[in-house]
């Protein structure tokens, strides 16, 4: 067995790294992703990276603060493929979790699609707790371009960081 450490640093995503981020997203997400890097200059989310000694993104995901006053709402997390499990989430949700407290936020949200049992799972051992069901939907892309509407039910998770 051979151990790999990773030199981690977390700072905002900019438009320059979505070159960068083919693997989070299709070309449509990540549109969205460069409408939502909009927002941070008016304060209304911060949008996270975590990069490698490299500075190129290996995870990357978002904190929205309009969705529910006094939440910091959790959204777009993904961690590059090759490299789930290896405890790049949990430094992203924590820096998210880092930004919401330090604007004097006393909460937490995220939403978790009922078909991913991993994520649920690393956000149960990070402290969310289950607190409603409903459903998600939001325009996508399958392999060959074609665009899609994908439908799913989630589970909206919560976890107070007082």
């Amino acid at each position: 067995m051979i151990d790999v450490v990773l030199s981690l640093t977390v700072r905002e995503l900019t438009h320059a790294d979505l070159a960068s981020c083919g693997w989070a997203g299709t070309p449509l997400h990540l549109a969205g992703v460069e409408r939502q890097l909009e927002r941070v200059r008016s304060g209304e989310v911060d949008y996270l990276a975590v990069c490698a000694r490299n500075d190129v993104p290996i995870a990357k995901g978002g904190v929205d603060y309009l969705v529910e006053h006094g939440v910091g709402t959790l959204w777009q997390l993904a961690v590059h493929p090759a490299l789930q499990s290896c405890g790049i989430g949990t430094v992203l949700v924590s820096a998210a979790e880092q930004r919401i407290k330090d604007r004097g936020l006393r909460y937490a949200e995220l939403s978790v699609e009922d078909d991913n049992p991993r994520a649920r799972a690393l956000y149960q051992r990070l402290g969310y707790v289950a607190r409603d069901r409903r459903p998600d939907a939001w325009d996508e892309q399958t392999s060959d371009g074609t665009p899609r509407r994908h439908e799913t039910m989630c589970t909206v998770m919560r976890k107070d960081l007082s």
